[in-house]
């Protein structure tokens, strides 16, 4: 029996009565297997296609790919024409409901609305660039499950087993691992553990293996994404990662070199170009295409928070390899380099600018600091990370200090009347540890919850930022509407979206002493601990991404202009369903202004 067709989404909750009535007699639930087919170029075309799961692949004959998800329509223009101009496939098993071509055409010309938002993602599927043959390839390597991927089986050893007959029993299958089972431990033994083995003073053949492997393995489900395995091993810094079925059991081994083979000249490639150089001016290669990467993520219809996760985890790692060449390895034992701000958080795509800081044991020795921070700040600024307006960077004195001087320079800034530390302690709670020694910087975190603990005045201080820029030009949300567009009118997407949920949730963490950076992250432990709303939290995960995915377009426009990124976006640049997300994501943000109103109690300041 067919599901019930639901119409609480767009655009079927435009339809009236009797128009739902005849979705509900004509529509049809179907079922693909990865790979079917579900219309021919040159074919009739009798349906278009509600995906509910999965993902179909539009293919023109100009090679271009278009990849409809779950909640998007597919085959709208060609139910509309009559006549497919494209193979559309199924990249995964894909649940689907279909309407018939009569009924569609029926639907846009009776119902204005339901037509208008039909073609307003048409027109944006349409005017999007054209996929070239590395983009097609790098949405195989994102929609892919893992289970899809060049698995080698896997080959298991005991733990008590000698060094040298695993060894001969690797020679003779052609493997570089084994994995090793040691009781209810799983643990892997790679090439590397033998090299480090041969150092050790005990000859190969009075050693186990379970002695030498490691056991503190990164696995991933079969049924995960290509894309999650991917940032596991950026994340985790290894090369190979098992992959578990249902129960737990291994069915086999994924390695880096395989992810190669199955997708090139990608992320993975970026990470590891990154953990090769040698110096300097080998890093320049892999922070331009990470860059590159933005681009044709954001081209393939890339989620931005994905986006955002995987240009987090590259910086950090493009961050720590820089300060591993700069510093001597007698400081990098000694210190944490932090990242701050939305690089902190990651919420940073495109680079913007640079905030980063440097937290020192007391007593460390920093002969030659100045001249070694200063080649750090240099380097990033030539890999295309700008000098930051306010030189909140390991270049300035006051953002690389011991332990006991950062513990002050905290309680400086919590109990100064000067505005200017507030925003400087912002920055800083958002800090997160990319290089060198991380309890230093828990530390300096620790010490200012305790400083702030339960000082509601300070709190208040603190939260009133977020509505520094409630004061708008006079009409702005007017001019949202369709009516008033006016083409030179601005709209500043962080001070009037981004940063009042940013900084919000960020009074918010610091009250409940909540440790996560992410904002949606502390959205969640928030709504979970009761401390905000569930639907509240809800929407303002979503206000941010489209924020971000909006701010990120704009960015990508400003870029290809030649002009520099900025959070201004023209209103008479945004289509009419942008205009509409930006409308319904400011009244979002207005409305979790007056809850942080009412909350810490802005009046009383």
């Amino acid at each position: 029996m067919d599901s019930a067709f639901a119409f609480d989404g767009a655009p079927f909750d435009l339809l009236a009565g009797a128009e739902q009535a005849l979705v509900r007699e004509t529509f049809e639930t179907r079922h693909l297997a990865a790979g079917e087919v579900f219309a021919l170029q040159g074919s009739e075309a009798t349906h278009a296609a509600r995906v509910l799961g999965g993902h179909l692949q539009q293919t023109q004959s100009d090679g271009s790919n278009a990849v409809f998800g779950p909640g998007d329509i597919a085959g709208v223009r060609e139910a509309l024409a009559g006549r497919c101009e494209a193979r559309v496939t199924a990249l995964d098993a894909v649940v689907m409901q279909t309407i018939p071509r009569d009924v569609l055409r029926e639907l846009v010309a009776a119902n204005a609305g339901f037509a208008g938002w039909l073609f307003a993602d048409l027109a944006r599927r349409l005017l999007a660039p054209a996929q070239r043959e590395e983009q097609r390839e790098l949405l195989s390597l994102l929609m892919a499950r893992v289970v899809d991927a060049d698995l080698r089986e896997p080959f298991f050893v005991d733990a008590a087993q000698n060094l040298v007959s695993v060894c001969r029993q690797l020679a003779e299958r052609g493997l570089t691992h084994a994995l090793v089972r040691d009781g209810e431990r799983l643990g892997m033994f790679t090439t590397i553990d033998l090299r480090d083995a041969l150092l050790r003073d005990t000859a190969p053949a009075a050693l186990t293996v379970g002695a030498v492997a490691r056991f503190d393995l990164v696995t991933v489900p079969a049924q995960a994404q290509v894309f999650e395995a991917l940032l596991a091993m950026i994340r985790h810094r290894v090369h190979r990662v098992p992959v578990t079925g249902e129960g737990g059991a291994v069915l086999g081994v994924l390695s880096q070199l395989d992810l190669m083979g199955f997708v090139s000249n990608h992320s993975h490639l970026i990470s590891l170009q990154i953990e090769r150089a040698g110096n300097i001016a080998e890093l320049q290669k892999p922070a331009e295409r990470i860059d590159s990467l933005i681009e044709l993520l954001h081209g393939s219809g890339v989620r931005v928070e994905v986006i955002s996760a995987l240009v987090r985890e590259l910086n950090a790692q493009l961050i720590a390899r820089l300060w591993r060449l700069v510093a001597p390895e007698a400081l990098q034992a000694q210190s944490c380099v932090v990242v701050m701000g939305s690089e902190g958080r990651g919420e940073q795509i495109l680079k913007t600018d640079q905030d980063n800081a440097l937290l020192l044991r007391d007593g460390a020795d920093v002969t030659g600091l100045a001249e070694i921070t200063e080649r750090f700040t240099a380097a990033l600024i030539g890999f295309g990370y700008p000098r930051c307006p306010g030189d909140i960077m390991v270049s300035n004195a006051l953002w690389r200090q011991p332990l006991a001087q950062w513990r002050e320079t905290l309680r400086e800034w919590v109990y100064s009347a000067d505005p200017k530390g507030v925003m400087q302690l912002a920055i800083f709670i958002d800090a997160a540890a990319v290089a060198g020694d991380a309890t230093l910087l828990a530390e300096a975190k620790a010490h200012l919850f305790n400083i702030v603990a339960d000082s509601d005045a300070f709190l208040a201080r603190f939260a009133a930022a977020a509505d520094q820029f409630a004061q708008s030009p006079p009409g702005w949300w007017e001019r949202l509407l369709p009516a008033r567009e006016r083409a030179e009118e601005t709209i500043d997407l962080k001070k009037l979206g981004t940063f009042p949920i940013v900084h919000g949730v960020r009074a918010l963490a610091l009250q409940y002493r909540i440790e996560a950076l992410a904002t949606t992250e502390r959205l969640s432990l928030l709504a979970a601990g009761g401390h905000l709303a569930a639907p509240m939290a809800a929407d303002l995960t979503e206000a941010l991404h489209a924020l971000m995915a909006l701010k990120l377009k704009n960015n990508l426009r400003q870029r290809q202009l030649g002009h520099p990124a900025s959070n201004a976006v023209r209103l008479a640049e945004l289509g009419t369903l942008e205009r509409d997300t930006l409308r319904d994501a400011l009244a979002i943000v207005r409305g979790f202004r007056q809850h942080l109103q009412r909350h810490f109690r802005f009046e009383a300041l």
